[in-house]
């Protein structure tokens, strides 16, 4: 025999002992936690019928008829296929990680031996057919043979990994199949509370049902374990019952008897020590257990009814002396609040002090008619009421004196910014002149009144000096708004030239002249300002759309080039792999850029012009970066695109 026949004959007949154990389990029939002993044997001896493995020595038709069975099952025809088809068939079931798939992969191997050992006996006869002496004759493995066996010795070690991990999953159901165990015997022991714990149990009950496989020689063992807690509890909870029925009724009886003291209560002349009775009462009643549900709301709707009627004398009772002293606290808490909210800091003039103080006078008057509020709150009550006059009048005093010297000091604030305004005329810088009258102004405005003598000869005087001004910078303005009207004409004009310009022409040409007419825009001088936004807002769009149209241009020609280089390098995994992670880390680089700058963005000033133009310059950036990143998304998505049709 040579060495490829020893190899096959030794491949054939081994069974890896991990692979029985797994059909002796996949056989185990689960047994109920109510089966006698009789069943447990015949599951066992189902068991270990179902255990059984293939001899070696079946005949070829009944191998063909297992083989015909399982490829049935399994939508494949083994014995129908090449080595090849053999070999790459088992391939498909390690890469799907199949390791229920111990019968195919078996059924494969005893084809690919059968073909293998047909080739060999056709190149034996041709063998000796030429005259040799078949004792010399040698069969070599070839590729795929070499292939499969390594293939088949891979599912093996896996195959025995995952019965391994099978085993410790069952045995680990089995560990919480204890516990659960081990809590329902210490809730099955506690007959004290056993009733109360009924959801707890039943909860376990449920959990303890939910988990399925477990080892199979421990199964007839813990289903009765299971079963004999449950028998217990359920016992223990009748014990319970009766004893709790029992206190129950004794419950009850002292219920009853305080609803009759609680009605007994209504007799009582005094309501104060009614309801002080009634409180012990319900202290009795909370230390009272609990009675039947079917009527514990009823026994309580008795003692709550008899209780409300010396709850409503009780508070018939303070309600009638409490009504008239209720009556004068809210009015006097009213007139409280009333000199409360007049607010001094809106008092403006010297009338509106007046007022205040008649209305103030007239609130005074109408405390004195209303009597005591309740003892509590008379004295703080009193003590509120005339602090708020008090503060009141204070602040009248202060005001008076204070606006007296205020309208002093205002009167040399503005005679100070008169002389100020007048100084500025001899200035030969107008703009720096008009800019501190200006100020002048906004200083004049925070300024408040002065003395109503003098108020129209002082405004006079400010106002002639900031005119000079005011009628000065109106004649430099027409000279500034000609020389900005000129330079607007060149701007259109600018605009227009590049409007011409078009948008599908050769790049290498259209370009220089974008960038003359824009050097052109930038060496232009200043605008109307009402007219600037808008004027630059069509500048920048037509700029937009040139640089749009033939950046898409360039960027459709660099996809259609890169489309080419990927159909180039198709069928070869390792290149295109390796293009698709240089696009994806420069495809991150640039969104962490993006992120950068955004950031950044909430750092710029707009204030300014120069703010206003780094703030466009950074939103251009972001969007030729938004462009970049949305065309190396795409160029990755062709990849992936490539990848999944070769692969299919």
């Amino acid at each position: 025999m040579n060495e490829l026949e020893k190899t096959a004959s030794t491949e054939e007949t081994v069974t890896p002992a991990p692979e029985v154990a797994e059909t002796e389990k996949e056989c185990i029939v689960e047994s109920s936690p109510a089966a006698d002993l009789a069943a447990v044997a015949d599951k066992e001896t189902a068991a270990g019928a179902c255990a059984e493995t293939e001899s070696p020595a079946l005949a070829l038709s009944e191998v063909a008829d297992e083989q015909d069975e399982e490829e049935k099952a399994n939508g494949r025809r083994i014995h129908s296929m090449s080595k090849e088809e053999l070999r790459d068939t088992l391939k498909e079931i390690l890469a799907a990680d199949n390791m229920e798939a111990h019968r195919e992969v078996t059924a494969i191997k005893q084809a690919f031996f059968n073909l293998k050992n047909r080739e060999n006996m056709e190149l034996l006869d041709a063998y000796v057919e030429a005259g040799n002496d078949p004792a010399t004759f040698s069969a070599q493995p070839d590729e795929v043979e070499n292939e499969l066996k390594t293939l088949y010795a891979e599912f093996k070690e896996r195959r025995a990994a995952f019965i391994a991990a099978d085993e410790a999953r069952r045995a680990e159901n089995l560990e919480k199949k204890q516990e659960i165990l081990t809590r329902m015997e210490e809730i099955a022991g506690d007959i004290d509370n056993v009733n109360t714990r009924f959801p707890d149990f039943q909860k376990l009950q449920n959990d303890f049902k939910e988990i399925k496989d477990v080892p199979a020689t421990a199964e007839t063992e813990i289903w009765k374990q299971f079963q004999s807690v449950v028998e217990r509890f359920y016992d223990n909870l009748k014990i319970n019952k009766e004893l709790r029925d029992f206190d129950f009724k004794k419950n009850l009886e002292a219920k009853r008897a305080l609803v009759d003291e609680a009605k007994s209560l209504e007799k009582m002349a005094d309501p104060i020590a009614a309801f002080r009775a009634l409180q012990g009462l319900h202290d009795q009643w909370r230390a009272v257990g609990p009675v039947a549900k079917e009527i514990r709301d009823s026994i309580w709707d008795e003692f709550k009814e008899a209780s409300t009627v010396i709850n409503r004398r009780h508070q018939e009772y303070f309600e009638q002396r409490k009504a008239a002293e209720q009556a004068n606290e809210e009015a006097k808490t009213a007139l409280c609040e009333e000199v409360e909210a007049i607010k001094v800091e809106d008092m403006k003039s010297f009338a509106d002090w007046n007022a205040a103080t008649d209305r103030i006078i007239e609130i005074q008057k109408r405390w004195k008619e209303y009597g005591f509020a309740s003892k509590k709150a008379n004295a703080a009550l009193y003590a509120r009421f005339r602090k708020a006059c008090d503060d009141f009048f204070g602040a009248k005093t202060e005001y008076f004196q204070r606006s007296k010297d205020e309208l002093a000091r205002n009167l040399e604030k503005k005679t100070a910014l008169c002389e100020k305004a007048e100084a500025l005329k001899g200035s030969e810088d107008l703009r720096k002149a008009t800019d501190e009258i200006v100020k002048l102004q906004a200083e004049w405005k925070s300024i408040g009144s002065v003395p109503r003598k003098q108020s129209d000869a002082i405004w006079q005087r400010f106002t002639s000096a900031c005119n000079y001004f005011f009628d000065e910078r109106k004649r430099q303005s027409k000279e500034r708004h000609r020389t900005e009207n000129e330079n607007l004409e060149k701007k259109r004009d600018i605009i227009a030239r590049l409007s011409a310009l078009p948008k599908d022409g050769d790049r290498q040409e259209i370009m220089p002249q974008i960038k003359e007419l824009q050097a052109e825009w930038q060496n232009a001088g200043f605008v109307p300002f009402k007219l600037k936004e808008k004027i630059y807002a069509e500048y920048r769009a037509i700029c937009d759309e040139l640089y749009d149209a033939y950046n898409k241009r360039e960027a459709r020609q660099r996809m259609s080039n890169f489309q080419n280089r990927v159909s180039e390098l198709k069928g070869d995994g390792n290149k295109i792999n390796r293009e698709r992670d240089r696009l994806v880390r420069i495809c991150e680089s640039r969104r962490t850029e993006l992120k950068t700058i955004e950031n950044n963005m909430g750092f710029f000033s707009v204030k300014s012009s120069a703010g206003n133009s780094m703030l466009k310059d950074m939103e251009n950036k972001i969007k030729h970066i938004k462009q970049d990143i949305k065309e190396l998304e795409d160029k990755i998505a062709l990849i992936d695109a490539e990848s999944k049709s070769e692969n299919k």
